[in-house]
């Protein structure tokens, strides 16, 4: 490539400067289109066998500009489902978010303790602060379901004890056929064996200023989850993927992986790339069609792809028989890219391209994993320990683990 073509290469800009979503897409979609075209001259100039180091970088540098005009396009998208701060025009708040309100404002824990009489019910005091009103709890978890990504496509079960346990029989349910009239066959005693999905507590703590808390104006609630989401989907997206099980839930990457032709209950199957810490030389993108086809047609309608931003990063140059790209953007604001058809979810958590790495898992995460809530957000006001700051001790009880372990499958970079 000559020095004239690199000037003449297309500005890679950020997106959404203006702020304005529909902008910020159609800005993307342009750099998309750029990536494609530079991409197909790098690929025409390896095939031809004088590959320029400078089309493989402006291609590179143009894959990150799309990463990052991407998360900028699901910043402003999560923008826009924010409520804001001001509390003026929102319907009269309950009993429950008043006496909450005048707890954070003002440290007045009165009307709380009277509605934890009224109700009947034990309240923890001071010493283990207060749920908060079931507004905020439910304002704090549609955000978390936005913000983290596996979230988002698992499947959600709240609980007011410490443990769910979820039984399942290991050699499936006993069926058979039978006549309209004949007799019924004793059927043989299915095998029954117990899931527990154990919850464990997550914090987080933000602060405020006095003026903060003095001014009427600031919808506290609204501050409070605002402050929490993104701390605790942080902690939990790591959790929900590598998660050990020990004070946090057990990640799928966590359970023990075998090979998928040997697959067996209680094991995550795996299909392996053919080359160490990367995809194969010659046909990468056949091993994406081996995952897709190991999971069962009853799972694959509602799979999703699990990847990091640069494993997505690495696919997004691959393209099929007819030169089509494989991976391909996101339809409308706030959507998903795809990618071979399926839906594709960016965690960050999930390891890099390396040698014997899970850097790829495909299924159906609805049906593979359990999230459990456990029921109310608590918050603790502590004045004391970071004076001029008022913290707010909020911690909420989580926890999660594989559910059914022939609905997720993971892309192994190892040669066998």
């Amino acid at each position: 490539m000559t020095e004239a073509m690199t000037k003449c290469a297309p500005e890679v800009k950020s997106a959404g400067a203006g702020g304005d979503v529909q902008d910020a897409f159609h800005e993307f979609m342009s750099t998309f289109e750029a990536f494609k075209d530079d991409n197909d001259r790098r690929l025409a100039e390896i095939e031809s066998k004088s590959a320029d180091v400078v089309t493989a970088d402006k291609v590179d540098r143009i894959s990150r500009a799309l990463d990052e005009q991407k998360r900028a396009l699901d910043r402003l998208t999560l923008k826009k489902l924010r409520p804001g701060l001001a509390s003026a025009g929102l319907p009269m708040p309950s009993e429950h978010k008043q006496a909450f309100e005048e707890y954070v404002r003002n440290g007045d824990d009165r009307q709380l303790r009277a509605l934890d009489t009224k109700s009947m019910s034990y309240g923890s005091g001071q010493d283990g602060g207060y749920l908060v009103p079931d507004e905020t709890e439910t304002e704090i978890g549609k955000r978390l379901a936005t913000l983290s990504p596996i979230r988002s496509i698992a499947s959600v079960r709240k609980v007011s004890a410490a443990v769910l346990k979820k039984p399942f029989a290991i050699t499936g349910p006993a069926t058979g056929w039978v006549a309209e009239t004949a007799a019924r066959p004793q059927t043989n005693t299915p095998t029954l064996a117990e899931l527990s999905f154990p919850t464990m507590e997550l914090y987080a703590m933000p602060a405020a200023t006095a003026t903060l808390l003095e001014d009427a104006v600031v919808d506290l609630d609204q501050w409070l989850s605002s402050e929490v989401e993104v701390a605790f989907a942080e902690q939990e997206g790591a959790a929900f993927i590598t998660g050990d099980g020990t004070n946090k839930p057990k990640g799928f990457l966590d359970y023990d992986t075998i090979d998928e032709d040997s697959w067996a209950w209680g094991k995550i199957g795996y299909i392996a790339t053919g080359a160490d810490g990367a995809f194969a030389a010659s046909n990468p993108s056949d091993t994406l069609i081996d995952t897709i086809y190991a999971l069962k047609a009853g799972y694959r309608q509602n799979a999703n792809w699990v990847v990091n931003r640069k494993t997505q990063a690495a696919i997004r140059k691959f393209k099929d028989a007819d030169g089509n790209y494989l991976w391909q953007p996101p339809a409308t604001p706030g959507a998903r890219a795809m990618l071979m058809g399926f839906p594709l979810v960016e965690a960050e958590d999930m390891p890099d391209i390396a040698e014997d790495a899970f850097s790829m898992a495909f299924g159906d995460f609805a049906r593979g994993y359990m999230i459990v809530d456990r029921a109310g957000v608590r918050v603790l006001r502590d004045p004391y320990s970071a004076k001029p700051y008022v913290l707010f001790y909020t911690t909420k009880r989580v926890g999660g683990g594989v559910q059914d372990f022939a609905a997720i499958k993971l892309l192994k970079f190892a040669a066998s």
